[in-house]
Order: C-alpha cells, then structure tokens, then sequence
C-alpha cells in the first residue's frame, strides 16, 4: 500500500513509518527538520501550516504512485498552561497546528481517494480529545475539533469507500513532552496554585508512559483491516477505563475523578 504520513521526525510518526516500511508498505513522510532518515522511507519537506506544502506533498506522492491508499494525520504539537494565561496566539497556533493542518491536508488527499474508489484516513486524536484536560486546555479543544470533523467526514465520504478511522492515544513516552510549550508566567503559578503540581503529574505520566513502538504495532494492524473500528483508544488500562467512566458516570462524578487525578 501506498501510505502517506505527516510528522515522521520522531515520536509516533517515526516509529510508524519505521515499522510500516519493514511491513513491505510504500512510506512517504513529510517533515520540518528530520536530520535522520529511515532507509525505504521517502521525506517530503512540508509546514502543516503553509497551504502549498500540503498541496506538493500529495501531490508528489500521486504522481510518483499514482495513488495514495492511507493517510495517517500525525502531525501536531501541545501548548499547557491555565487557560486564562494562554495567549491568543497559542490558541490561534494551537488550533492552526493541530486541526487545520490536517484539514489542509484532508482537502487535497480527499479527492484522490474519492476518484481512486477508496482509502483509508487514520486521524490522530488524542484521550484529551474525549474529555478535557486541565491545564491543556488548547490542546484538548483542538483533539475535540478533529473527532467532530471526523465524524462527520465519516459519513460524508463513506458512499465513495473511504474510510475514517480515529486514534486516541494515551500516554507515551516521546518527545511531545519536551516539545510542549507550557505557560511560564510566574502570575500564572501564583494565581492557580495547583499548575506545578498538575503539570509535574502530567509530565511523569507521559516520560513513563507506553513506547511509540507499541502504538506502531497496532497502526500496522489497523492499516490492513478491511473494516477497521471507527475509534481506537491507543492506552494503559487506567486510561481505557476513565474513558468508559466519563460515559457512564454523571457529569459531576466524573469531574471531581479528574481533578482528584490532576491534584486540583
């Protein structure tokens, strides 16, 4: 199969293209600053927020391939921090990073797969995509954003054999978490006193958490089912369960759960 995958510098992009390219598949990843690259793997220079490189990038691997079978949008980044201190240009780049930037993508891989009669689009959400985290507020409504894009582009692509599927990943241990901007204001640390212990909970569980190449192993199985779920929660136990108790439980419950966890 023909796969197309944004962000393969590191983390889950890397390990996917990685263990994808042994499995026999053709890899084309894009990149901003890659200084090692994976043998069988073709790079593509692309900025999920300039339009044009979305534009070339698939346009490069059509007329190389002549098709692309998946798309996996992988790409994104993290901005923490109390809401009330996160700038409107975090919320802005947020947004702009992680949501638009595979909706810019999304326009130009959609009509190839609808003219080829089908393919498969792998999302990545995120656990904070189906319940809002504290002090990742920014990050948590741009997951939100691409579940309900991906619900509705489920239903409207499925007469053309397209198939969306959505990743919900927990905690891994990547380089996310040295990457994430995180507010630094010290009035933010004084007027919301529970940031540095939260933000120390959250960075523990993550630098402890699963290893990309668990997550590359099920992204290889989930590529070559004929008829993949429309979710997969990608976590530990722990976290598969929270997800099922915020369904479960009321509202308030649920809310006074999390904020036990986070130490609010």
């Amino acid at each position: 199969m023909v796969i197309l995958i944004t962000g393969i510098t590191s983390g889950f992009g890397r390990a996917m293209a990685e263990r994808l390219s042994a499995d026999g598949h053709k890899v084309y990843g894009t990149h901003r600053h890659a200084k090692e690259f994976l043998p069988g793997v073709t790079y593509i220079w692309a900025d999920a927020q300039r339009p044009e490189d979305c534009e070339a990038a698939v346009k490069q691997v059509v007329d190389a391939e002549g098709r692309i079978d998946v798309f996996i949008n992988n790409a994104g980044m993290g901005i923490g921090g109390p809401l009330e201190f996160c700038s409107l240009e975090d919320a802005e780049r947020q947004m702009d990073v992680n949501w638009m930037g595979m909706v810019r993508f999304l326009h130009h891989v959609l009509p190839v797969m609808r003219r080829q009669g089908g393919g498969k689009i792998l999302c990545f959400s995120s656990i904070g995509g189906l319940m809002g985290l504290p002090f990742q507020g920014l990050y948590s409504a741009s997951k939100f954003a691409i579940e309900g894009y991906c619900e509705a582009l489920r239903l409207e692509t499925k007469a053309f054999g397209i198939q969306v599927v959505v990743i919900e990943p927990g905690d891994f241990a990547t380089a996310f978490t040295a990457q994430r901007k995180s507010v630094a204001d010290p009035e933010a640390y004084e007027v919301y006193q529970t940031y540095a212990k939260s933000l120390a909970s959250i960075e523990k569980d993550e630098t402890t958490g699963l290893k990309p190449e668990f997550l590359a192993g099920k992204i290889a199985k989930i590529v070559c089912k004929k008829r993949p779920r429309y979710h997969y929660i990608i976590s530990t136990l722990e976290q598969r369960l929270s997800v099922t108790l915020k369904k479960i439980l009321p509202p308030s419950w649920f809310a006074a759960i999390l904020g036990s966890y986070y130490k609010l």
